[in-house]
């Protein structure tokens, strides 16, 4: 059959990714890309060392940067990110900065970090006040607390884990969990989640439903901000940082409101729940609905006929929340 009518691939933008050698969530990272942009991603070394504060120093070298750099040049990306979250504030806003600036003079395109990004997508949001969850030793999430406080950002709360390997095995219910404690001290404005080997992908939008706060976790950020170098724009269902909806805040998801919240009208779209109609004006006659005749009562008189019960999806609310928890708070299957 010729298919030379069809004219190639669609064209694709470029956004060169460098990873540590352990990272093993390449899939989350692409399901924020839109379909004209392609993520080239290389990794560092290898090295005998466990996750901490030695591993990000060891994996964020300017000499090791270069040679990734230099590995993705031949694809010719139009930004680069390096996406690490530990190798990226270690050495404090001094240490970021200068990464960035040595992977734009090896690659000569834009470059950024996954730390540089969460500043930026603090910025955007308008927060100076943040809980923080890790998968973290005590010691590393010390240091990105202090990284967050050199640059005025406040951390209200914290939750860690204590790991040192495998970190990407973490299921959606322990980044639950570590959130729901990390939130409980002194208010914050919205909740961080650090370490690009942590799945977070669809645990963001539940928090942010169940929290009434902006949510951003590193992989997020990275691709976000290295997306918004190039003009275009992450993709990713009811997050706060991505969708002006969400960013209205606790009242758009207020059920109580005008018009029904930015959760219930995605929840309605899947089938889930019916949204919550608008409260007509107090001096509104609103007329009586019609009693259905007896036959029209049963459309489905045979059940074979009926349609299928919706799957669940989390609709925002605390019962809602807890079911999403149960069923769906194992995370995405881990790589083998």
């Amino acid at each position: 059959m010729d298919v030379s009518f069809l004219g190639g691939p669609q064209p694709q933008r470029g956004v060169g990714i460098v990873a540590p050698f352990d990272f093993a969530l390449d899939r989350e990272l692409w399901r924020w890309v839109p379909d004209d942009v392609s993520l080239y991603l290389t990794r560092t070394p290898f090295v005998p060392v466990e996750v901490s504060l030695d591993l990000a120093r060891l994996v964020s070298e300017h000499e090791t940067l270069r040679e990734a750099v230099n590995a993705l040049s031949a694809v010719a990306p139009e930004v680069l990110a390096y996406a690490c979250t530990s190798g990226s504030f270690v050495g404090g806003i001094a240490g970021e900065r200068a990464m960035s600036v040595a992977m734009a003079g090896a690659g000569e395109a834009p470059a950024l970090t996954t730390s540089g990004a969460v500043l930026e997508a603090l910025e955007e949001l308008g927060v100076r006040r943040v809980a923080v969850v890790t998968p973290y030793t005590r010691s590393v999430t010390d240091s990105l607390e202090d990284f967050l406080g050199e640059a005025g950002i406040a951390v209200t709360g914290r939750s860690y884990l204590g790991l040192t390997r495998e970190i990407w095995r973490v299921p959606y219910r322990d980044v639950v969990d570590m959130a729901r404690e990390a939130v409980a001290e002194d208010a914050p404005e919205a909740l961080l989640i650090s370490c690009t080997n942590l799945p977070t992908y669809d645990v963001i939008p539940q928090l942010e439903a169940e929290l009434r706060m902006p949510v951003i976790s590193a992989n997020q950020v990275t691709v976000w901000a290295a997306l918004r170098r190039i003009g275009r724009e992450a993709v990713g269902y009811y997050q706060a940082l991505l969708d002006p909806v969400a960013r209205r805040g606790p009242a758009a998801m207020n059920q109580s409101t005008a018009e029904p919240s930015a959760a219930d009208r995605a929840a309605a779209e899947l089938g889930a729940v019916e949204p919550v109609p608008p409260e007509p004006p107090p001096d509104a006659v609103v007329e009586a609905e019609a009693v259905p005749d007896e036959e029209e009562s049963a459309p489905y008189a045979d059940s074979s006929l009926a349609p299928a019960p919706a799957d669940p999806v989390f609709d925002g609310h605390e019962a809602g929340s807890q079911q999403w928890y149960d069923e769906w708070g194992r995370g995405p299957q881990p790589p083998v």
